[in-house]
């Protein structure tokens, strides 16, 4: 694979393993190192073991303890610089509920869309 000249590094964190991996093949044909989460808690063994993560695309309704939105929060509390894409095809969050520096995307999504609103977010 070949280096791309600023390696950006993304978490996705989807409990749907094609949807994940869907994702996944997109971010990495565009030079992005991937990482992957099947929830909020492997999310977070994610984010303390690859501090290089500079961006969480979650979905909110996930199994586990913590749905998309609490770790959007705890994304935020711990890792303040990291920005959080949240994507949901069945509950829409008002603003209020995301965090600062996230954006919500309703499913289905084209992730060229995701990829947009994340360049324009980082610059």
């Amino acid at each position: 694979m070949g280096q791309a000249i600023s390696a950006r590094a993304i978490l996705i964190v989807e409990d749907e393993v094609f949807i994940r991996h869907d994702l996944m093949d997109f971010f990495e044909d565009r030079g992005f190192t991937v990482f992957e989460a099947e929830n909020a808690e492997e999310a977070i063994e994610v984010l303390a073991a690859h501090p290089e993560v500079q961006i969480v695309l979650t979905d909110i309704q996930m199994k586990g303890s913590m749905d998309g939105l609490r770790l959007a929060h705890y994304v935020r509390d711990r890792h303040p610089p990291v920005l959080i894409a949240v994507v949901s095809g069945a509950i829409t969050p008002t603003r209020a509920d995301l965090p600062d520096r996230s954006f919500f995307v309703p499913k289905p999504f084209d992730p060229r869309h995701v990829l947009s609103e994340i360049e324009r977010m980082s610059a």
